[in-house]
C-alpha cells in the first residue's frame, strides 16, 4: 500500500511538473509571438486594409509606456504625408522598428478635423507646431533626451521647418525622410505650364482652401523659399532615401538636400536595380526599410536586400528579416 501510495505520488507530482514545464513553454511562445510583429510590406493593401481608421495607431507605435534602451535612446517619431495619416502610412515602418527594440510612436497633422481619413492637407508651418507640441509629449513620456524622426513625403520636408524654426534642433538627432518634397515638385511640369498658361494662380488659390500644404510644396513656394535659405542645422544628421520613379516629387532629385558633412542622399536603385517602387511604395520598400534602420543605427547595419519591388503594391517574392 505505501509503495502504490508512493508511486501515485511520484505520477502526480510528475505530471504537475509536465503541466508547468508547458505552460511556461506556451508562455513564453505567446510573448514571443506578441513581440514580432507583421509587417506589412504592401502598401497599396495596407491603406485598403485601414481605410476609415486614421486614429488608430499602426502596430508598434504609441506604446507610452515603452522606455528607451541604451541600444537605442532615442524614441522614433513617424510623420506620415499629405492626403495619408498615421495608420495607413506607417504599416511597414512602425511594427518592423518595434520588432528591432525601438520605442515607436507616430500622430496626425493638420487635417481638416482629427478623425479625417486625409490628414497632413493643413499650412506646414503650422503642422510643424503641431509635430513640435507631440515630440515634448514624447519625450515627457520616454524621459529621452531628443528624438529621430522618420518621416514620408511632406513628413519627410516639414520636420525641417520645426528643426530650423521652432526649436527643433536641440529635440532631433536625426532626420530620416522618405521621398521628401524637400525643393517640391513641379508636377511633371505641370506648375511650369500652368504659370505659362497665366493658370497657375488661380488654380492654387482654388486648391489652397482645402489643401494648402499641395501649394507650399510646389516647386519654387514662398514657403519653401524661406525653409531652404537654411536647408540643414547642424548637430542634426539628415538621411534622404529616394526613388527614380518617384511620379509626385519630380524631379526626383528635389526630394534631395546639398552636400554636406551631416547629410547622406540615397537612391534605392544604385543599391537595387530591380526596385521600382514609386513615391507611395517607398514608405514599405524593403530596400528603404533596410536603409532606415541603418540611417538610425549605423554602429549595427542590417544587411539591404535586393528584389523586384512593385509601385504601390511592393516585393514580388518572400522579403530577407530586417
Amino acid at each position: 500500500m505505501q509503495v502504490r501510495l508512493r508511486a501515485r505520488r511520484l505520477i502526480a507530482a510528475s505530471g504537475v511538473a509536465s503541466l508547468l514545464t508547458l505552460a511556461t513553454a506556451f508562455s513564453a511562445g505567446t510573448a514571443s509571438a506578441q513581440t514580432t510583429l507583421r509587417v506589412n510590406y504592401d502598401f497599396g493593401q495596407a491603406v485598403l486594409s485601414t481605410f476609415n481608421s486614421p486614429t488608430v495607431s499602426p502596430p508598434g507605435a504609441n506604446n507610452w509606456s515603452c522606455k528607451p534602451t541604451p541600444a537605442h535612446p532615442y524614441p522614433v517619431v513617424l510623420v506620415h504625408g499629405t492626403l495619408a495619416n498615421m495608420d495607413d502610412n506607417w504599416q511597414a515602418a512602425s511594427p518592423l522598428l518595434a520588432n528591432n527594440g525601438y520605442c515607436v510612436f507616430a500622430f496626425n497633422y493638420g487635417g481638416a478635423s482629427p478623425t479625417s481619413d486625409f490628414q497632413g492637407t493643413g499650412d506646414i508651418a503650422t503642422s510643424a507646431g503641431q509635430l513640435a507640441s507631440f515630440v515634448n509629449e514624447v519625450l515627457a513620456a520616454t524621459g529621452a533626451s531628443k528624438v529621430d524622426i522618420v518621416g514620408h513625403s511632406q513628413g519627410g520636408m516639414m520636420p525641417r521647418y520645426y528643426i530650423s524654426f521652432l526649436g527643433g534642433a536641440a529635440k532631433v538627432d536625426k532626420l530620416i525622410a522618405l521621398a521628401p518634397s524637400n525643393y517640391g515638385t513641379t508636377l511633371d511640369g505641370l506648375t511650369a505650364l500652368g504659370q505659362t498658361l497665366g493658370l497657375l494662380a488661380p488654380v492654387n488659390s482654388l486648391l489652397s482652401t482645402t489643401c494648402e500644404a499641395c501649394v507650399e510644396q510646389e516647386e519654387g513656394s514662398s514657403f519653401l523659399t524661406t525653409l531652404n535659405a537654411q536647408p540643414t542645422v547642424a548637430g542634426v544628421s539628415y538621411t534622404v532615401i529616394e526613388t527614380k520613379d518617384d511620379e509626385v516629387v519630380t524631379p526626383y532629385t528635389n526630394a534631395f538636400l546639398p552636400a554636406a558633412p551631416n547629410v547622406s542622399n540615397i537612391t534605392v536603385q544604385k543599391q537595387c536595380p530591380l526596385d521600382q517602387s514609386d513615391h507611395l511604395e517607398i514608405a514599405s520598400d524593403p530596400i528603404a526599410m533596410a536603409d532606415m534602420l541603418n540611417a538610425l543605427d549605423p554602429a549595427q547595419p542590417v544587411k539591404v536586400p535586393c528584389l523586384l519591388v512593385l509601385p504601390v503594391f511592393g516585393p514580388v517574392g518572400p522579403v530577407p528579416s530586417l
